[in-house]
């Protein structure tokens, strides 16, 4: 089918080049939060790794759209690269013709560019793909750099790419200036089921299909997340080829390729392998609260509602005279949470706006008061709308009810006990 026929402009899964759109993910939003931190810290180096087609070169093309003007980076493949070559190639990369004889020179001047940049408080920051294949005598020239120094910044901040773990030379006593300088080891994570729907139906929209969901329904998304295990590159390239097997659409789970898969980098005794069938329960959300000068709380939101406020009936109770007695109610329906004020005398903020109603999201920010609760669901990432389907009336308004059979025990519970010798109603006073 061509590109016309299913309602494209353009191509949607280039399989080479500058990708038509960048779709966010969990494990996308993790890593460029690593190489930011990467590029504040004094002292930055981190690892970044993951298996062929993770989604390692989008990550790190979106990482130096970022960065400001005034901050110099490189990037280099250092696959087969001696020492020479990947000399040049960073001076080359910083804007000097490099015309030296000796290696001592090329890394003499390497050494007073990075200098005088980290005198100016903006240190370099190199990037090595495929680090785990360059050259022995490359590798030594990396741990010179790393030595390099101005007053307590480190001159270059260095990030090392590759598609397998690099601890078997990080580890090497030799690589003891890199490993002791290691702020981050990062490994990239395939997308979850929700997330490649998301992912898929973004593309289609960017190439200019109006109905994504037309194109590629719901059960092609799962039957081709099980295919890629939520590996970028790997969907790319199967969603590429069921838009040119099918014939017509909406493209049918028969036209979904099922490759051969690459394994993660991580170590499977210390990280969670990742999900692989589509039915598996999704992690539950997280909440973390917390008070300025006070350690946070984390707590799982493992019902189907929670009620937060001042009293100490609700499930969550936060003991703040800004606090309303009963302030807020989250409900979970399905893969959503939904937020409700509950006419709080100060109000609930989601993200700094004053909010009555609202759909949660990862990492949406609730202030109450003084307090502040994180909430955590990296499956919760379209906003969705209050009157969508997946906020069906009758299991808000079940919710609502339940609470208000809980205020009810409350407020019976709190009023003074009856002794036998309280009046009631229609009793006479006895007599004189």
């Amino acid at each position: 089918m061509d590109l016309a026929a299913a309602g494209l402009t353009e191509q949607a899964f280039p399989t080479h080049g500058k990708p038509l759109s960048v779709v966010s993910y969990a494990s996308f939003r993790d890593a460029l939060e690593i190489l930011w931190q990467i590029h504040e810290s004094p002292t930055g180096l981190a690892l970044i790794q993951g298996p062929g087609l993770s989604g390692k070169s989008t990550l790190i093309r979106q990482f130096v759209n970022m960065l400001p003007e005034e901050c110099s980076y490189a990037v280099i493949d250092g696959d087969g690269m001696n020492t020479k070559a990947l000399l040049e190639g960073l001076l080359g990369q910083f804007g000097y013709d490099v015309d030296f004889d000796t290696n001592n020179e090329l890394l003499a001047m390497l050494r007073v560019f990075a200098q005088q940049q980290a005198a100016l408080h903006e240190p370099p920051i190199v990037i090595i793909e495929n680090a785990h294949a360059l050259n022995p005598s490359a590798l030594r020239v990396l741990c010179q750099l790393a030595k390099l120094r101005v007053r307590q910044i480190c001159a270059l901040k260095l990030v090392l790419v590759s598609d397998r773990s690099l601890h078997s030379i990080i580890d090497a006593p030799a690589m003891e200036c890199i490993s002791r300088r290691l702020t981050a080891d990062f490994h990239l994570r395939p997308m979850t089921c929700a997330e490649t729907g998301t992912y898929l139906h973004s593309k289609l929209k960017a190439a200019g299909s109006e109905i994504p969901s037309f194109v590629f329904p719901t059960s092609v998304c799962n039957e081709m997340w099980k295919a890629s295990a939520g590996w970028p590159g790997i969907l790319d390239r199967i969603a590429l080829l069921a838009l040119a097997r099918a014939e017509t659409l909406p493209v049918r789970e028969a036209d979904v390729e099922k490759p051969a898969l690459p394994s993660g980098t991580w170590n499977a005794q210390t990280i969670e392998t990742a999900e692989r069938d589509a039915g598996a329960p999704a992690a539950l959300p997280v909440l973390i609260l917390t008070e300025r000068g006070k350690e946070p709380k984390k707590l799982t939101f493992e019902k189907p509602r929670m009620l937060i406020g001042r009293s100490e009936h609700n499930d969550l109770s936060i003991d703040s005279r800004f606090v309303s007695r009963h302030h807020m109610l989250l409900v979970r329906h399905g893969s959503s949470t939904f937020l409700m004020d509950l006419n709080s005398t100060n109000g609930t903020f989601v993200n700094s706006r004053r909010v009555s109603n609202h759909v949660l999201i990862d990492d949406d920010v609730i202030t109450v008061g003084h307090h502040s609760i994180k909430f955590c669901d990296p499956h919760a990432i379209q906003r969705g709308t209050l009157d969508g389907a997946e906020f069906a009336d009758t299991a808000i308004m079940k919710t609502l009810e339940d609470m208000r059979n809980l205020l009810a025990q409350e407020n019976t519970a709190i009023l003074p006990a009856q002794s036998e010798n309280t009046p009631t109603l229609g009793s006479q006073a006895p007599g004189p």
